[in-house]
């Protein structure tokens, strides 16, 4: 790229305070200074918006009922003018000056749509967490199939988004879906895996029930597929022996292995469970032509870490 595009970084943000500011330093620590950027508020009630405050940005501020990723995200992009559009989310932690360049530069080869950045996981990241992490978001190579875009540090040409806008027929997993749609039209998503951010959540089962619910209502609009509950406890029941041998070999205290081996079925179980529940709701929905998605919002906001931050 001989010379840098102007791009517009949209970040979305709830109750951030205990990372945003670490966010926002990482972002405008870049070697990549030609953005501008643009937050998206959905009812902070810590101090989130006065951290932002001290950061050049244009504020949009929404109730928190409104707060829908795919219809926020269509307007955000509405708002910009750029031929090429950065997401942040407001968790995520730029680890060296260089991840913009990486992750613009992918733009260079013409045929490429998107390009999202590799995922390390955050220092006190639980051990199944940087297992999955490993897997998903490789240092080298490309990214596994099932990873077909994701936005927590990730870019896209503005003409793409017009052709395809992010869906709004489930909560979550407009990224997913996003990028299940670029694949089936034969488009380039790339993976930048020199494009460093930390990022990691180490969910409780309450919020893990809540993300693998409507990921699994997601799921059941992109795919149009079936799933079985017996199948999805199998899978769940293989993770968690993988997870407990992980513990074993890796844990380096008696205490950590024990609470690996004692948590690893139930956490798995919890997510097939919820996976289960979600998609099945997704395909009633579907099967009813019920355009509602308040209801898998529901499920996730009230477990969602913001939630909880905010209490």
């Amino acid at each position: 790229m001989t010379q840098t595009p102007h791009v517009t970084v949209i970040m979305r943000s709830k109750n951030s305070d205990w990372v945003i500011d670490q966010a926002l330093a990482g972002l405008f620590s870049q070697d990549y200074t030609n953005f501008s950027l643009l937050i998206v508020d959905s009812g902070s009630t810590d101090r989130t918006l006065d951290i932002v405050a001290q950061f050049p940005a244009k504020l949009v501020c929404i109730p928190p009922e409104n707060y829908y990723p795919g219809t926020v995200l269509n307007d955000a992009i509405a708002q910009t003018d750029t031929d090429i559009v950065v997401f942040q989310n407001s968790d995520v932690v730029p680890l060296n000056q260089h991840a913009l360049r990486n992750l613009v530069a992918a733009f260079d080869d013409p045929e490429v749509m998107a390009a999202f950045a590799r995922q390390a996981p955050r220092p006190e990241a639980d051990l199944w967490v940087k297992r999955d992490y490993a897997v998903s978001f490789p240092a080298e190579g490309d990214a596994p199939p099932w990873i077909t875009l994701s936005l927590p540090f990730a870019a896209m040409r503005r003409s793409a988004w017009e052709k395809h806008p992010f869906y709004t027929d489930a909560w979550g997993s407009e990224d997913t879906e996003w990028g299940h749609w670029a694949k089936q039209q034969g488009m380039k998503v790339k993976y930048v895996a020199d494009a460093v951010v930390m990022h990691s959540h180490n969910y409780t089962l309450r919020q893990t029930f809540g993300r693998r619910f409507i990921e699994g209502e997601a799921d059941a609009f992109i795919y149009r597929d079936h799933v079985s509950l017996v199948r999805g406890m199998g899978s769940a029941a293989i993770r968690a022996l993988k997870d407990m041998a992980g513990h074993l070999a890796h844990s380096k205290t008696l205490p950590a292995i024990i609470k690996g081996i004692a948590t690893s079925p139930a956490r798995r179980g919890v997510e097939a469970w919820a996976y289960f529940k979600g998609h099945s709701h997704g395909e009633r929905r579907i099967a009813a032509g019920d355009t509602d998605a308040s209801g898998g919002q529901k499920v996730v906001l009230a477990r969602h870490e913001s939630a909880r931050r905010s209490a």
